[in-house]
């Protein structure tokens, strides 16, 4: 079986506000999971625990799920660009009541989605 990696050029990882730091808070195990995920968005996969976030008009912006220690935490990212993946927000979901993302996490991917597509067209004059 051919490797998937070998024909699909990686594509880099860019961190939008502070979805980096958001990412390095949480637990390892949390993070390690949600960083294969990125990984295999850089690679043009999908992870399994990866879904379309409802809201966003398509698969365009995931959201990685991760359950640790009685605890979920979200990693949202976008694969929308064809030459980059934009980690957009990552947070501890907080509320026990649903699994709907609170609008105020909402706020803050849409703010930063607008501003990837805003460095991406200035990168590459697409």
């Amino acid at each position: 079986m051919d490797d998937p990696t070998s024909a699909t050029p990686m594509k880099p990882l860019r961190w939008v506000g502070t979805s980096k730091e958001e990412l390095d808070a949480f637990p390892r195990e949390a993070r390690r999971e949600a960083g294969y995920a990125l990984y295999l968005a850089q690679i043009g996969m999908k992870a399994v625990k990866a879904k379309p976030l409802k809201g966003f008009g398509g698969a365009g912006v995931l959201e990685v799920v991760v359950d640790h220690d009685g605890n979920t935490y979200r990693a949202v990212y976008t694969v929308k660009f064809s030459k980059i993946v934009y980690v957009l927000h990552a947070f501890q979901k907080k509320s026990k009541k649903g699994t709907a993302t609170p609008m105020t996490h909402l706020a803050i991917i849409k703010g930063r989605l607008k501003l990837a597509a805003e460095q991406y067209r200035q990168e590459f004059k697409e």
